[in-house]
C-alpha cells in the first residue's frame, strides 16, 4: 500500500528526533572550551555597553518623553452657557391677550413686552406688540432655532397668522478654563493696544479681538468668558487666545485648584443633564409656520 502524507509524517518518531537533534548539538567535554557567542558588538564596546546605567538612560528617556507631552496642546472644553437668538412672527401682537391666554407667560408694562419661558430646551422668550421676539437661555444655535420655533408656535395657537421669518444668532456666551492660571497684570501690559485691565472695575482683562469678532474676559484663575456672534468664533477665540496665555501661565494655588474642580464637576454635571432631556425635534419641523 502506499504511503499518505500522514502516514509518512506519522513515521517519524521521538526516537528519530532525539537522534537527528543529538548530531546537530556538538558534544562539548570536560576538557573543552565552550565556544564563544558570535555578537554584532565590537569587542572593545561590550565594557561600555555593560558599564551604562540604566536607570540613568531611563530617566533620560522619561525626561524626553516629558518634554514631548509638554509640547502636545491640551485638551480644552468650551462650554456654551447662553446662545441668544431674534426673529419675527410678521404680524401685529396684543400683548393683553397672550399674557390672559398664554401659558407660562408674564406681562411687564413697564417694559412694554411679555416674556414666555419654554423648559425644552429651556428657552426665556421677549415678545413685543411688532411682533419681535428675542429668546436667551439655550445652549447651541440648533436648540436656539427650535426654541424659537416653539415660541412662534405658541402663538400661533392663540389665533395669529404666524410667519417664522428673520431668525438670526445675535450672541453667543462660551466659558472655558485653561490648565493654568496666568498672571493678568503682564499680559495686559504686554498686550496694551488690545487688552485693558482696570482692576478698581473689574477683576478681569477685556481683550477684543476684530477677526474672528470676539470680546474675552480673562481672569487671573484661568477661566476664560468670551462674547461672540457664533459658536464658531467663540472656538476661534480660544484657539487664539490659548498660545498668548500660556506665556503668562503660573500654577493655581489650593483654592483655585478646588474652584477648578468644582467648576469642572458642575459643567460635567449640566452636560449629563443636558443629554438626558435631549429630545427629538422632528415635530417642529413638520409644518411651515
Amino acid at each position: 500500500m502506499a504511503a499518505t502524507g500522514d502516514s509518512t509524517t506519522s513515521a517519524t518518531t521521538p526516537h528519530h528526533l532525539s537522534h537527528n537533534i543529538n548530531n546537530l548539538i556538538p558534544v562539548v567535554g570536560k576538557d573543552q572550551v565552550q565556544p564563544i557567542m558570535q555578537t554584532d558588538i565590537d569587542p572593545s564596546r561590550i565594557k561600555e555597553v555593560l558599564s551604562v546605567d540604566h536607570p540613568q538612560a531611563i530617566k533620560e528617556e522619561m525626561k524626553v518623553e516629558g518634554e514631548v507631552a509638554d509640547d502636545i496642546d491640551p485638551v480644552i472644553d468650551i462650554m456654551i452657557n447662553n446662545v441668544v437668538s431674534s426673529f419675527s412672527v410678521a404680524c401685529h401682537l396684543d400683548l393683553r391677550k397672550i399674557a390672559r391666554e398664554g401659558n407660562n407667560v408674564e406681562f411687564r408694562r413697564e417694559n412694554g413686552m411679555v416674556t414666555m419661558k419654554i423648559r425644552r430646551p429651556p428657552t426665556t422668550a421677549s415678545i413685543w406688540s411688532s411682533g419681535k421676539i428675542t429668546c436667551t437661555g439655550s445652549t447651541s444655535e440648533l436648540q436656539a432655532k427650535v426654541a424659537a420655533r416653539r415660541i412662534a408656535r405658541a402663538i400661533q395657537k392663540l389665533g395669529y397668522t404666524v410667519k417664522f421669518k428673520n431668525f438670526r444668532i445675535v450672541n453667543v456666551l462660551g466659558t472655558c478654563t485653561m490648565p493654568f492660571a496666568v498672571k493678568i497684570t503682564p499680559f495686559s501690559q504686554k498686550f496694551r493696544t488690545r487688552a485693558s485691565y482696570e482692576p478698581e472695575l473689574h477683576p478681569g482683562v477685556t481683550y477684543k479681538l476684530e477677526s474672528p469678532k470676539a470680546t474675552l474676559k480673562i481672569f487671573s484663575t484661568g477661566s476664560i468668558t468670551v462674547t461672540a456672534p457664533s459658536v464658531h468664533n467663540v472656538q476661534c477665540a480660544i484657539e487664539h487666545i490659548y498660545p498668548l496665555v500660556s506665556e503668562f501661565g503660573k500654577a493655581r494655588t489650593e483654592e483655585e485648584m478646588a474652584e477648578y474642580w468644582e467648576l469642572k464637576a458642575r459643567r460635567q454635571f449640566f452636560q449629563e443633564e443636558e443629554e438626558s432631556d435631549s429630545d427629538n425635534p422632528a415635530d417642529i419641523w413638520s409644518q411651515d409656520l
